[in-house]
Formats: C-alpha cells, structure tokens, sequence
C-alpha cells in the first residue's frame, strides 16, 4: 500500500508486502561492476515511502546532524588530526561512542576543539582556529588534518577553507575542511561532505586501469575489529585489501585507494555517493556487500570473489562458507528453539543494516513487526517491504513516541538499535541489542552470527523481565 504520510507526526510509515523472501544479494541486490545502484526484485508499488527528506522542525527525530555524519565517517582514520571547529560541547562526538579499533596509532581516539565562545561569535573565529592548527602541528606532527565546521562557524561566516588552504602552505602537510554545520541538513548529508573531504585527499589523478590491484572496503569502520575479521576471509580466498574507509585506515593506506581494481560498500548510507565519484571520476567499478549474517555474508564472499578473484577464488570462497554454514548450524538450532516464534523490532541507522537485522531474525525462526532507519533510501525500502510480513510497519526518522507506539502495537519482545533507543527499549520493558557503533562485540561475519544469537538469547530470556 502507499505511504501514509502523517501531517501531525514525524516518520513517513507504510506497511510491509508479501513476506516472500524476494530481494537477492547483500543490502537489496547489490550493484553491478560500474556504479549502478540495484534495487532488489522487489517493484516499485504505490507512491513509496516518503524518505530522504528533512526531518520536521522542531521535532525531536532520532537522527544526528550533519556534523554527526561527517565525524562518524571520517574519525576512524587512524593517524589524522580532527579538529571541531566549534563550541566545546561539539567535540564530545569523539572516539569514545565508536567501537572502532586501530592496529597502528592512536590519535584518532582525541578529539580537539577551538572551543568558540562568546567572543569568537562577535569577533570571528578564524585566528583562533589558525592557532590551533599550528599548536596540533607543533605537538602531534599529524600527516593529516580534517577540520569540521559546525553551527556557530557556518552562522558567523568563518571562512574554514581559506584558512586550511593557508595552513597547508605553511605547514606542508595536508588539511582539509569539512563544512558541516549541524542546521544544513541530516546525517546523510555529513556522509556525502566527508565523503567529498575524502575525494580532495585522493585527488583527481586516475589510476591506469591495467595497474590496478586490490580492493578498497568501503563502509566498514571496524567496530570492535570486524573489519579485520572479513579481512582474515579475504586473505583465505587470495583477495587483497588495499585500505578501509575508513576503518583502522591511516594517511598512507588511503593514498593507495586510486590504485584499487574493485571498491566494495558495506554501509552504501554513508559510501554509497564516495563510491559513484570513484567510480566515475577515478575508474573504479563497486559492488555493494553486507556481512552480517549467514545468508548475506555466504553471498557477498561469493559475489566478491566472482567479480574479482575469478574461478578459483570462487572455488575457495564456496568452501569457506560451508566450513562456516557447517559450524553454524547446530549453534542456530539450539538459539532456534529458544527464540523461535518472538517477535523483533529494528531501527537502525541505514538500510543495509535493517535488511540484514530482517534476514537474521529470520535465520533465528523470529518475525520482524517493526523496521526503521534513519538514513534509508527508496531502493533499500522496497526490499524491505519484499522480505517482511504485510502486518509489519516500516518507518523512515521516526521519533520515540512513534517507536514506542509500533512497538506495543506489534507486541516486540526485543528492540535492535543504537544508543538513543535503548533507555525507550528499557523503560517498555523490552530487550535490547546495540547494533550501532557504540558496541565493543563484532557481529559482523560468520563469527559475528554466533554473537549476534548469543546477545539476542541474553537478552530476551534474562531473568531479569521476572521482576518487571
């Protein structure tokens, strides 16, 4: 059915299609080599749902701002210097809510700021920042430095670029401005700027294609080491990973993305448009990819090693993922008898990440009532609506009134999400699972698939609901 928009609320909602399972590949189909985004089996039906959108004045929406999406993308790097070029409070969006892992340095988990205050408004903040990048050079020697304009800067007119463009002059090195103030937009729009911000540090020169080699896996911020887990399963099928972006990357690795042969897109919320300017500026084709669960990470292995490692690496990658299926199966047959038949509600920050939450619970013999994102876009919507039952209510920018009504209404015994919605999960009575950057567990790969049931049986069969 189509969208109901709803005048006096905020999310756009709509109900789920047929259940049919329909949708192939990771994150709704994948794209095929050369850029174009796949949008699954599923047809367009109706108007859709209303998505990409600002979010309505004045409410309290469960996304993040601009400057949210820019620092999550780029604050992962590894040996860079960010600086917030705005109030203190700012800055608190720092390493500390990530879960990301580094196996080299460890500048990446400081977060510095220009700290403006009353003064700065009335008289600019320009100097001030000039000064705070020649002290971060002085005393950290970065080879790299990103520096993000919030609010108070983009209000005042503080002009960031110049003054970066002057630093790298003085300094040698380079330092690059993210123009991110919060009131512009939503967190995808920070995605797209630091996606922007990672372009300007790659440059405009193009690889020769018969000279490329590698991958690139884009979209992986290696939370709680996963990335270095899907690296050990590349490793294993003779596919070499060039750089993350951005995780555990440093300034080195990332100057070798031009050289890559194939990009791969996890999260295609926040890589989706990086990996369409590689494509089309750089020469670099991409397919989109999700390693969280069972049937997404057995397909994106065997995607992967198709379009890039040929016939042998395919031969390998099959046998990966029936040594893995083989280990799993008993693990999913016992969660199965404890969690068969419960009901799952998911709001997560992009689609890819719903798509493969929808497939696992079902891998685990439960039923999602509710499914949302922050950050979804139409395509990720459809195959949504393929794969869930017609009773299930889809949401795009929800807020927490409307969560905790779709909740009750479909009767969730656990909530999927991130650190805005579990105090909503608690005070409901309601189990929770942090899928959202803050967790310190992988969930991705096969290894993640056992977490994952593990932390959903924990949670929705503790002892503790006895006393609620």
């Amino acid at each position: 059915m189509p969208a109901v928009i709803l005048k006096e609320r905020q999310a756009s909602i709509t109900r789920g299609g047929a259940g049919s399972g329909a949708g192939s590949g990771a994150g709704g189909g994948g794209c095929g080599l050369g850029g174009a985004a796949g949008t699954g089996q599923g047809q367009p039906s109706g108007a859709g749902i209303a998505c990409e959108q600002a979010s309505v004045a004045g409410s309290v929406s469960q996304r993040a701002c601009v400057f949210c999406g820019a620092r999550v993308v780029l604050n992962p790097i590894t040996d860079a210097f960010h600086i917030v070029h705005g109030p203190i409070g700012c800055a608190s969006y720092t390493w500390d809510i990530r879960g990301s892992m580094s196996s080299s340095g460890e500048l990446y988990r400081h977060s510095f700021s220009t700290d403006m205050g009353e003064t700065d408004v009335v008289f600019g903040g320009e100097r001030k920042l000039a000064r705070a990048i020649d002290e971060a050079v002085a005393a950290h020697h970065p080879p790299l430095i990103f520096v993000y304009a919030t609010c108070i800067a983009g209000v005042i007119g503080d002009d960031v670029a110049a003054v970066c463009k002057a630093a790298e002059q003085r300094h040698q090195i380079r330092c690059i401005p993210v123009q991110a103030p919060g009131f512009s937009g939503h967190k995808a729009i920070g995605y797209r700027l630091a996606g922007d911000a990672l372009m300007r540090l790659f440059g405009g020169q193009a690889c020769p294609r018969e000279k490329a080699h590698g991958i690139n896996f884009l979209g992986d911020f290696n939370l709680a080491g996963e990335q270095w887990i899907i690296r050990n399963y590349l490793k294993e099928l003779g596919i070499e990973v060039l750089t993350g972006i951005t995780g555990d990357s440093r300034y080195e690795t990332l100057m070798r993305a031009p050289q890559a042969a194939l990009n791969i897109v996890q999260c295609a919320g926040s890589m989706h448009n990086l990996a369409r300017r590689m494509h089309d500026e750089l020469g670099i084709p991409w397919i989109s990819v999700s390693f969280y669960g069972v049937e997404d990470t057995a397909d994106s292995l065997l995607r992967l090693a198709e379009a890039y490692g040929g016939a042998q690496a395919a031969a390998r990658a099959r046998a990966l993922c029936h040594r893995e299926r083989e280990r799993l199966a008993p693990v999913l047959k016992r969660y199965r008898r404890r969690l068969g038949g419960r009901r799952a509600a998911i709001y997560v920050g992009g689609g890819f990440k719903a798509i493969s939450l929808i497939r696992q619970f079902r891998e685990l013999g439960m039923e999602t009532v509710m499914v949302g994102t922050q950050t979804g876009r139409p395509e990720d919507y459809e195959v949504i609506r393929s794969i869930v039952s017609p009773d299930c209510v889809v949401l795009d920018d929800a807020n927490p009134a409307e969560l905790e009504r779709f909740m009750i209404e479909g009767g969730a015994d656990i909530l999927v999400g991130g650190v805005k919605e579990r105090p909503l999960a608690y005070k409901l009575g309601v189990a929770f699972c942090d899928h959202n950057h803050e967790r310190k567990h992988p969930l991705a790969g096969f290894v993640g698939v056992q977490n994952f049931a593990e932390e959903i049986n924990a949670s929705m069969n503790s002892p503790v609901w006895s006393y609620v």
